[in-house]
């Protein structure tokens, strides 16, 4: 390598040593007095070290390995992608899903509602219905108890009455003949 890197540097310096006072260019092009001969052949050294230690390869092998890496980076997006968009149309769907699954509950609930009030209805108009038939049967019973006090009222004006009426005109035996009747009176009604 050090072998190489003399003559490379005589012929780098070669374009400096060329352009001397007196120099007329054009007459000998092989002469290192010749600007453009010097850089030809520096030209010509630079691309043999480039050959030489492999350059092009490496080059090449990088531009390789970079491609490489960009095809397995576009890969991995191409399926970052398809993911993407798999896991997208998954949350539309569960989106779909759930809009479906909260309008039946929606439904259900207004179903459950009007069954509800339905059923409130019908409670509350057999509740009506017992209270009035209570107040009705409360009505009905005090009636009977008004009933039974006036015809106790007027049994016992009607007694006082008749057995004043007859303490007048009857005797005492006739009066307790009388008592005797109407106590056979009551104990067959009793019985």
């Amino acid at each position: 390598m050090r072998k190489l890197m003399i003559p490379a540097l005589l012929l780098a310096a070669g374009p400096a040593l060329a352009a001397e006072p007196g120099y007329t260019p054009g007459y000998d092009f092989t002469s290192l007095f010749n600007t453009d001969f010097v850089v030809l052949i520096g030209f010509l050294v630079f691309l043999s070290v480039l050959f030489y230690f492999n350059v092009p390869a490496m080059l090449g092998g990088l531009l390789d390995k970079r491609a490489e890496g960009i095809k397995a980076e576009l890969d991995e997006a191409r399926a970052l992608r398809e993911e993407a968009q798999t896991l997208l149309a998954s949350y539309e769907r569960k989106s779909r899903e759930v809009a479906d699954q909260a309008d039946r509950i929606v439904a259900q609930a207004k179903a459950d509602a009007e069954a509800a009030a339905v059923e409130a209805r019908a409670a509350l108009e057999k509740s009506i219905a017992r209270r009035l038939q209570a107040a009705e049967d409360q009505i009905a019973s005090a009636e009977q108890k008004a009933v039974r006090s006036v015809r106790d009222r007027a049994v016992e004006v009607a007694i006082a009455a008749a057995a004043e009426a007859i303490a007048k005109k009857m005797a005492a035996a006739d009066a307790n003949r009388l008592i005797d009747d109407a106590i056979g009176e009551v104990e067959r009604r009793l019985h």
